[in-house]
């Protein structure tokens, strides 16, 4: 994928994944392209046009690695309420780097989706995601998941919608609504939870993102802009992952340890992971 993977870089991979786990869904709030571009005395437009410079480098970064889904925070909701030119200027930039990434991404294997309320997004940009998605809907080596006109509370309310319907025409029980029941009605319906959310630009804040899905989630605040997050920082991220103790609700003496040290999740019991 794009430029050549140098030796160093494959080194600091390598040692990255002898040294424990590698979180299998990475989420990212991708802050700070206005700021970036404000503190060099540029239009807000360039930091979007350098952060999807850095959308590129941090998607190559994540698949060679090992990342198996990436999401990507890519518009809001609320972003809508921003000045229309600057709006405008979000969907330019999406329309066009979706067109002339897709048949790299599909060149390497990785699959394109999308969640949120897509059909809020310009008519043009819908129809370049939907044959993105069509042509790459069989790779396996990471799914690029981006959130766009998405929101937390938005898939929440969309769900509870969906579910009070089945309720109201009779065809499931309120008394069968469970966790892993209410979980089908997201849009990450096929996308496992976060192991870790990074977020750019030194906020300390979720953002209105993945409200359901982050409950157990590891959270890593970097205090780089999005435009300068680079292959080191996330690099970086992944190691303080590697530090953490993740329990689940349980104390440290529960935990079973083997051989790469304290088992994850997934080794976890159904009612606990």
């Amino acid at each position: 994928m794009g430029k050549t993977q140098s030796e160093s870089d494959r080194k600091q991979q390598e040692t990255l994944r002898r040294s424990g786990e590698i979180p299998a869904h990475i989420a990212i709030i991708m802050d700070g392209n206005g700021r970036w571009a404000r503190k060099k005395g540029l239009p807000r437009v360039a930091g979007h046009k350098r952060g999807v410079d850095t959308v590129q480098e941090i998607t190559e970064a994540c698949a060679e690695v090992g990342v198996k889904y990436l999401t990507l925070f890519t518009f809001s909701t609320e972003n809508w309420n921003r000045p229309k030119d600057e709006v405008s200027t979000l969907m330019r930039l999406l329309l066009k780097s979706v067109k002339d990434r897709c048949i790299e991404l599909d060149k390497n294997n990785i699959r394109l989706t999308t969640i949120g309320n897509v059909k809020t997004l310009p008519v043009e940009v819908q129809k370049e995601l939907h044959e993105a998605i069509e042509k790459t809907k069989n790779n396996n080596r990471m799914t690029l998941n981006l959130a766009l006109s998405y929101s937390g509370r938005w898939e929440l309310l969309e769900a509870v919608k969906d579910i009070s319907k089945l309720v109201a025409e009779g065809k499931i029980k309120s008394e069968e609504i469970d966790e892993k029941f209410f979980a089908k009605y997201l849009t990450t319906q096929n996308i496992p939870d976060p192991d870790l959310l990074i977020r750019t630009s030194g906020e300390f804040r979720v953002s209105n993102f993945l409200l359901w899905q982050i409950a157990y989630t590891e959270f890593y605040i970097s205090d780089v802009y999005w435009p300068d997050f680079s292959r080191k920082h996330l690099y970086e991220a992944i190691k303080s992952f590697q530090s953490r103790e993740r329990r689940f609700g349980r104390v440290s003496e529960q935990l079973i340890k083997n051989d790469k040290g304290l088992k994850n999740a997934a080794n976890l019991p159904k009612e606990i992971a």
